[in-house]
């Protein structure tokens, strides 16, 4: 996966959002929160929150380059100017509380939260938030890009930052982002380089939690703790113990929840799930997402960089015999921006299953029964066990063509390595993972999983096409300024890709979790995928 993913409103402990106004880019608005004292966790508090999981946890530890599973743990040590809310499609105030943006759409003006401090001691200024946003900026990694129409930053006074921009751009959208928007002290590790630091297993966010510590490969991977100067404070109840543990097997998963000794988990067989629906002491949750599982298809090298063999792999693929394995795990797709979100079109034209259309192009490419065999290496996340079943399904649809597929769990970073290696003859040619979007907008998917890269990161179909690197880098400055012309050119970008066919959108997934019925507060947000925020949770009874 990239790999990780329902969320909650923004009811936070002892405050409330006050207002709310999604702040558009040509209009100057301003969104209000209030603030609340610090308190000391009450004694009924203190329980211990357990979301399993089905692989490793902590990617990476640096807030501006960490770039996959470690968001599950980063959106509760570390904390964004603004929030999303999926629910009322509204950004709301997190270490911000309020902001205004000029007519033109290109100065955007944050007035801070007061009160705020780094889980090192150190009180939060506008200095620390534009050295954070600096930083990430330069060090260029994971989803740093969405910074791109940043100029420069003000810090203006210490309770207010300006952001100058290049072309117009939602940057109170952008600062919710669930990657690179996270605010974090830089002065943290002293004279140490403070990357370095961080990837020795440090942590300095503002969040709710702080590290305890950290087994990299362990089974209780991660153990975070309460911050006592959290500026939300701790009155009334809250978990004021957060574990991460991970167990790649269902099943095990399942007899862990069952037997009380974790309180979520993040996903599970279909079957597993739904033997939690109506028992006592259980809820089970399942809502739409925005994380599709892709098959990215080796547009570069062996059988799959011929347009007209991936073409026909695609037909080839049941996919209502897939959504129906899955048993109400996941909702077909139509092309790659799922539902819910703006550059979706319902009428794009998707692949079908069509096993004699299949056959019958791969016999022009002298494939197929009859022709010569073809051999696939497909890998998926050790540990998914819907990556596992899907492997299985396209294995078995192609069989019946005459290619052969080698199906390969992995653990999601040897998965990953792999797809990257600069030898082209190491890597796979079907990769399966997720992806879901770096802040609500469709941008996400095409910038990264479609751009040319000189070197592979989530371009893993390794595809380059001029005319569409040329519509990605002109649209979000037109999703900006006119967003109906920026609709049309997701709609055009996807018609190029689902002609080239670098990569086929299998499903959307649906999430369903099972937790224990002590476990008040749980709302999913599809715009922070698996995130579960344990400061909104309550432990009841």
């Amino acid at each position: 996966m990239r790999h990780r993913k329902k969320e909650e409103g923004m009811q936070r402990g002892g405050w409330r959002i006050a207002c709310v106004v999604v702040v558009l880019a040509m209009f100057g608005v301003a969104c209000q929160g209030t603030s609340t004292e610090k308190t000391t966790p009450s004694p009924g508090a203190n329980a211990t929150f357990t979301y399993d999981v089905n692989s490793q946890v902590m990617i990476g530890w640096d807030p501006a380059t960490g770039y996959s599973n470690e968001i599950i743990a980063m959106n509760n040590m570390y904390e964004q100017l603004t929030r999303y809310n999926s629910q009322t499609q509204q950004v709301e105030p997190l270490l911000a509380t309020s902001w205004t943006t000029s007519s033109n759409g290109l100065t955007w003006t944050f007035t801070l939260r007061p009160g705020v401090t780094f889980h090192t001691g150190r009180a939060m200024t506008s200095a620390d938030v534009k050295a954070s946003i600096d930083r990430t900026i330069q060090v260029n990694g994971g989803a740093s890009y969405i910074w791109g129409p940043v100029k420069s930053i003000d810090a203006s006074t210490p309770d207010t930052v300006t952001f100058h921009l290049k072309y117009p751009a939602p940057i109170d959208l952008i600062a919710s982002a669930d990657y690179a928007a996270y605010i974090y002290d830089t002065k943290a590790s002293g004279s140490e380089d403070l990357g370095k630091w961080f990837e020795q297993g440090h942590e300095a966010g503002t969040g709710p939690y702080t590290l305890e510590d950290w087994n990299k490969g362990q089974e209780i991977e991660l153990r975070l703790t309460s911050f006592p100067d959290y500026w939300g404070g701790w009155d009334g109840a809250h978990y004021t113990r957060y574990v991460f543990r991970v167990t790649p097997e269902p099943t095990t998963a399942a007899q862990l929840l069952r037997s009380g000794q974790v309180s979520m988990v993040e996903r599970m067989t279909p079957q597993l799930w739904q033997s939690f629906q109506g028992q006592d002491g259980f809820q089970t949750t399942d809502d739409p997402s925005w994380q599709t599982l892709l098959a990215m298809l080796n547009t570069s090298a062996g059988p799959l960089a011929n347009q007209s063999v991936r073409q026909a792999v695609a037909s080839a693929i049941d996919y209502p015999g897939m959504i129906s394995a899955l048993h109400g795990g996941a909702d077909q797709i139509s092309g790659y921006v799922p539902p819910g979100l703006w550059g979706h079109f319902d009428d794009l034209s998707n692949p079908v299953f069509d096993a004699t259309n299949a056959q019958q192009m791969l016999e022009q490419a002298g494939y197929g029964p009859g022709g010569k065999a073809m051999d696939l290496t497909l890998t998926y996340t050790q540990g998914d066990a819907d990556e596992q079943l899907v492997g299985t399904l396209i294995k078995s649809n192609l069989a019946k063509l005459n290619v052969n597929v080698d199906v390969r769990g992995l653990a999601w970073p040897a998965q990953w390595s792999k797809a990257k290696s600069s030898n082209p003859s190491d890597r796979q040619d079907i990769l399966l993972f997720y992806w879901w979007p770096d802040y609500a907008d469709p941008y996400s998917w095409f910038i990264n999983l479609f751009h040319t890269e000189s070197k592979p990161y989530f371009n893993l179909t390794y595809y380059s096409n001029p005319q569409l690197d040329g519509l990605i880098d002109g649209v979000e400055s037109q999703a900006a300024t006119d967003r109906p012309s920026a609709i049309d050119t997701y709609k055009q970008m996807q018609d190029l890709l689902l002609q080239a066919m670098p990569a086929i959108s299998l499903y959307t997934q649906v999430y369903q979790k099972a937790l224990l019925s002590s476990v008040g507060g749980f709302v999913e947000n599809p715009a922070y995928p698996n995130v579960v925020f344990g400061y909104e949770l309550t432990p009841q009874g």
